[in-house]
């Protein structure tokens, strides 16, 4: 009975990657004698955050040792949208694509962060620290009682990070006509508010996140999904550096 109560839990998810076919495998899945722990989705949360940094660290030497790292930024861009790809739509495959979708976004990312450090030297620190802190903040308030993520909470952030999805693919393809959503990149009032807002629901999807690795290891999840749990994760602390760095340049370049 609780395996099935989780199966249903996991259906009324607010996070896409929860949506997908890791929750709504038949019943027989949840036979297996092995399931799923909280501290064994903190312990791989921990190891991709690990191999996100070591290759990001390698991409930054390199750009600062004058070599082109194009081919690492834009190869990890991509490999990694193909990882997590395999991994939201063969969630099985968790424990395998997880970890390579880390080391390819430390890729991407490592190349990212140098490109915004070299424009504004320090803003790198300030971005980690912001993300970690953010993190730590609402994974207190969601184990004190302060945010609950509730069935309205979790429709409200769907649809606005479906609205933010939408709106960014939108532009992307606007770009390959010269033209762009101009407020998404602006450093001006409306620019400004809207990385705030994107900020705000990214940092609140980590509240989703919390929500449902803690109910699938209370209602004994396949072994698996501890990987997929800290994919996810990783996703949304990804997406929330990436927007806080972001946000931090618009902020700079005022000045």
């Amino acid at each position: 009975m609780a395996r099935h109560r989780a199966l249903q839990m996991f259906g009324r998810s607010g996070n896409p990657a929860f949506r997908s076919k890791a929750f709504t495998q038949r019943s027989s899945d949840f036979s297996t004698s092995e399931v799923m722990t909280l501290s064994g989705t903190v312990n791989k949360t921990g190891f991709y955050l690990l191999l996100c940094f070591m290759t990001a660290a390698w991409t930054w030497n390199q750009l600062y040792s004058g070599a082109d790292v194009g081919i690492y930024l834009w190869g990890g861009l991509g490999g990694g949208f193909i990882a997590a790809l395999v991994t939201i739509f063969k969630p099985t495959l968790a424990p395998y694509s997880a970890p390579i979708y880390a080391l390819l976004e430390g890729f991407m990312i490592g190349g990212i962060s140098a490109i915004f450090e070299s424009m504004y030297p320090g803003i790198v620190i300030q971005a980690v620290g912001l993300t970690f802190g953010t993190l730590a903040a609402l994974l207190m308030a969601y184990k004190t009682g302060l945010i609950k993520p509730t069935e309205n909470f979790r429709l409200m952030i769907f649809a606005a990070t479906g609205g933010i999805a939408l709106l960014y693919f939108v532009n992307f393809i606007m770009m390959f006509f010269g033209s762009s959503i101009g407020f998404i990149h602006s450093n001006g009032f409306f620019g400004i508010l809207f990385s705030l807002v994107v900020v705000a629901i990214a940092a609140l999807n980590l509240v989703l996140d919390f929500d449902f690795i803690e109910e699938a290891s209370e209602h004994g999840a396949p072994k698996y999904l501890e990987a997929y749990g800290a994919f996810s994760l990783l996703v949304t602390l990804i997406w929330l550096y990436l927007e806080i760095l972001r946000l931090l340049a618009k902020l700079q370049s005022r000045n």
